[in-house]
């Protein structure tokens, strides 16, 4: 099964090609122009490089959130369009279980994070089992402190294991916070720690097929100015 994933959520964007589990293709880019302009373009121009048309692939993948309001809408939106546009199934995916695949050869404890701002991140917690990712928590956006807790909680709870291993725009800044306060932890090395599309064809490996009008952003919260206005309205 030919699965061509999306993955905008955050600052890199990035396409992938996947035949089943084997990655056939990758396109990525960080270079700080907004996905509407390189996202399209890069399956594109990756697609013509593989020889494969639009016609081959089986399925649609992306990461639906959470993240960046912007990137994850226009993540979804090319999807739907491509996936009515093709008359083939999709898929959307957890950003943070995509990411969670950067530290499927690492083992122990998995903690993708994305910075939420507001002294808050983005994140689940997993742990890897037979080389892959299982899902320990929900996402949620969580403050620092109380993940720095439940990081403590796990480390107590099975001594023998690794320490947690940190991936995710947002492990730098936990990196720190953990630092501080004496907690180990293992930090992914930059190439694992970005979100990739490969994560996300990955990860949607064995989810059902869904259709484009199912297929939704999840925020797990508000956007700024819809807390501005519910602030205005309360005053």
């Amino acid at each position: 099964m030919l699965t061509l994933a999306f993955e905008s959520s955050a600052k890199a964007a990035s396409v992938a090609l996947l035949e089943d589990e084997r990655l056939v293709c990758q396109a990525y880019q960080c270079s700080g122009l907004t996905h509407s302009r390189t996202l399209l373009p890069m399956a594109e121009s990756m697609l013509q490089t593989a020889g494969i048309s639009l016609s081959q692939i089986d399925r649609f993948a992306v990461a639906c959130g959470p993240g960046s309001f912007t990137g994850i809408r226009i993540g979804v939106s090319a999807v739907k369009g491509l996936a009515w546009g093709a008359e083939k199934p999709c898929v959307g995916v957890s950003t943070l279980a995509a990411m969670a695949w950067n530290g499927a050869g690492a083992g122990g404890p998995v903690c993708p994070v994305m910075d939420a701002r507001r002294s808050e991140v983005y994140n689940a917690l997993f742990r890897v089992e037979n080389g892959r990712p299982v899902r320990l928590c929900p996402d949620r956006a969580i403050s620092l402190e109380k993940l720095a807790e439940e990081i403590t909680a796990l480390y107590e709870a099975d001594r023998e294991s690794p320490p947690v291993f940190l991936t995710g725009d947002g492990a730098a800044i936990t990196a720190s916070y953990l630092s501080e306060r004496g907690i180990a932890f293992r930090l992914a090395p930059e190439n694992l720690r970005w979100q990739t599309a490969w994560g996300v064809g990955m990860e949607a490996k064995d989810l059902p097929d869904s259709t484009p009008e199912l297929l939704l952003p999840v925020y797990l919260r508000l956007s700024q100015a819809e807390r501005e206005r519910q602030a205005k309205m309360k005053e």
